[in-house]
Order: C-alpha cells, then sequence, then structure tokens
C-alpha cells in the first residue's frame, strides 16, 4: 500500500478514497471502499448529464416519477459500468501512478467481491430504468454498458489508438438516455445532444493523455500521445475543440434553446478553443495539458447547466 504524502497526492480521487479506507477498519471504512470502486467523480459527472438531458427535453415539463427513476437507473447503471472496469483493468492500475491504490488493486476488495457488487448495482439500476422510464432508455443504458465495458475496457483501450473514440460513444449515451427519459423519440435535439458529449470528451481526454504519457507507455496503452507523439495529438485537440463547439451552436436549430444559451456557449467556446490553438506553440504541452483538461471540466458543467436552463430562457 503507498501511503508516502508525496505518492498520495499523486493518486486519482478513487485511489486516495480507498488508500485512507484501506487503513481504517469498520463498516464506514468498507463502505468507502466499495463506493470508490464506483468512480466517485466519473459517477457524479455522468449522472449530471443525464438529469441535463432530460431538463433539456422536458423544456420545463417536469415528472417526478420518470426523473427519479432515470437519475437513480442511470447512476447505478454508470456506477456498475465502473466497478466491473476496475476488476478488468487490475493489471493496468498496478502499473500507473494514479490507479496503483484501487481497492481492486490493493486487494482490500477480491476480484469476486467486485464483480458481485457490480452485477447488484446493474441489476438495480436496470430495474429502476424498467419502472420509470421506457425502452429507449433501457436500450441506451445497455448499449453505454456494454460499449464502456467490453468494447471500450477490454478491446479497444488495449488494442487501438481509436480506445477514446469508443469510449466516448458511452461517456455521451447518459444525456442521451435523458433525453430519451422526457421525449421518448430520436429526433435532431437527441443527436445533437449525444454529439456535444461526445465531441467534448475528445479534448479533455487526450490532453490527459499528454501529462500521463509516460504512465499510459509504460502500462502499454496506445493512447494517441504515444502511439502518434504530442504533436499530433496537439493538433487532434484542436480540431476536435473546434468540431465541440461547432456542435454546441447547432443544438438552437432544434428549437430546444434561444439567445442566452448561443451567447454563453459562444463566449466559452471561443475561449476554449483560443486555449486549444495556444497548445500548439506550447513551451511545456504537459503544463498546457493541464489547464486544457480543467478548462474542460468548466465546459461540461457550463453545457449541462445551459441545456439545463437554456429551455426556460430566451
Amino acid at each position: 500500500m503507498v501511503t508516502t504524502t508525496h505518492t498520495s497526492d499523486r493518486l486519482g480521487t478513487d485511489a486516495r478514497m480507498a488508500a485512507r479506507a484501506a487503513r481504517r477498519r469498520g463498516p464506514r471504512a468498507s463502505i468507502a471502499r466499495y463506493y470508490s470502486l464506483t468512480k466517485p467523480r466519473v459517477l457524479l459527472a455522468n449522472a449530471l448529464t443525464a438529469v441535463a438531458g432530460y431538463l433539456l427535453a422536458s423544456a420545463g415539463r417536469f415528472d417526478l416519477w420518470v426523473f427519479v427513476s432515470l437519475t437513480i437507473g442511470s447512476t447505478l447503471m454508470i456506477a456498475s459500468a465502473c466497478v466491473l472496469n476496475n476488476v478488468l483493468d487490475r493489471d493496468i492500475d498496478a502499473i500507473m501512478q494514479r490507479t496503483r491504490a484501487r481497492a481492486t488493486v490493493s486487494g482490500s476488495i477480491s476480484a469476486v467481491r467486485a464483480v458481485v457488487f457490480s452485477i447488484i448495482l446493474g441489476a438495480l439500476g436496470m430495474a429502476s430504468l424498467a419502472i420509470g422510464t421506457n425502452g429507449a432508455v433501457m436500450l441506451a443504458g445497455s448499449i453505454g454498458f456494454v460499449t464502456y465495458v467490453v468494447l471500450y475496457g477490454m478491446l479497444s483501450k488495449r488494442m487501438s489508438v481509436h480506445g477514446t473514440l469508443v469510449g466516448s460513444v458511452s461517456g455521451a449515451i447518459p444525456i442521451l438516455s435523458g433525453y430519451l427519459a422526457a421525449s421518448e423519440r430520436l429526433d435532431a435535439g437527441a443527436i445533437i445532444a449525444f454529439a456535444i458529449l461526445f465531441l467534448w470528451q475528445m479534448p479533455a481526454f487526450y490532453s490527459i493523455s499528454i501529462y500521463r504519457r509516460d504512465e499510459y507507455a509504460r502500462a502499454g496503452i496506445p493512447v494517441i500521445s504515444v502511439v502518434r507523439g504530442i504533436r499530433a495529438t496537439l493538433v487532434q485537440i484542436l480540431i476536435y475543440t473546434i468540431a465541440f463547439v461547432l456542435a454546441t451552436l447547432l443544438l438552437p436549430l432544434s428549437g430546444l434553446v434561444g439567445i442566452v444559451y448561443s451567447a454563453t456557449m459562444a463566449a466559452l467556446g471561443l475561449a476554449w478553443i483560443w486555449l486549444g490553438a495556444r497548445g500548439l506553440r506550447a513551451r511545456n504541452p504537459e503544463i498546457w495539458a493541464r489547464q486544457m483538461f480543467r478548462f474542460s471540466m468548466i465546459m461540461v458543467l457550463a453545457i449541462c447547466l445551459m441545456v439545463s436552463v437554456g429551455p426556460l430562457l430566451p
């Protein structure tokens, strides 16, 4: 178990949580260890996009039963996928600095118990979606689960430079699920919302691949920065940033949002494009990449907020 302050500071959020819980005993520590397997930050971010998708499509027509079922069901399904991903990634996580203290790596939770935990979460999540939403939401949730666990976690992440593209499909499913829960149809608004979240993930995670390039190389993960180099990654980040901004500005064409949304996202989008362009001449790409990733967090919070309230504003 890693215990030094220097190393602990370099651990990811879930790994730090697991490391602290591993030093304690009792029910609270056990709950913390299991909770860490759900990758809390990833879980919260994805659940938030599901809520945003519902609020976008509902445009003020709020059905509490559907909303609660969607929120609980999506959260549990995402948590289930994250737990199972932890089990599958034990060999990789043991090598990478930010993940080496995860509960499935340290052994504080066995692989068998983690799988059982994942199954329980998934079953409860699907039951919640079945009770309160519709078949389209259940199908979308199932596709997201399989894409993240199998197509991304088991296959493309380990075998292809395009793993991030595959992972981004699963990351865009929650906002689509939320939209489908409210609208019960796949229309232009749903497709654009999905595209926005899909495109957002590319510059965000390509930025991570730059400042964690050495870790990915040691783990044998063929991310773009390892396979094609930093310069090619910088170019791709800028391209996808521009594509993301354009996608956000297409949403008003669906009639769901208006001028307040458009002005806000245009201003933030131009700022992100400017920051992305700076990467092409950055003297220290690692420092720039961290800035780019931090700004991506601002962007995803902004898009969730604006698609949630945009239908109610001019």
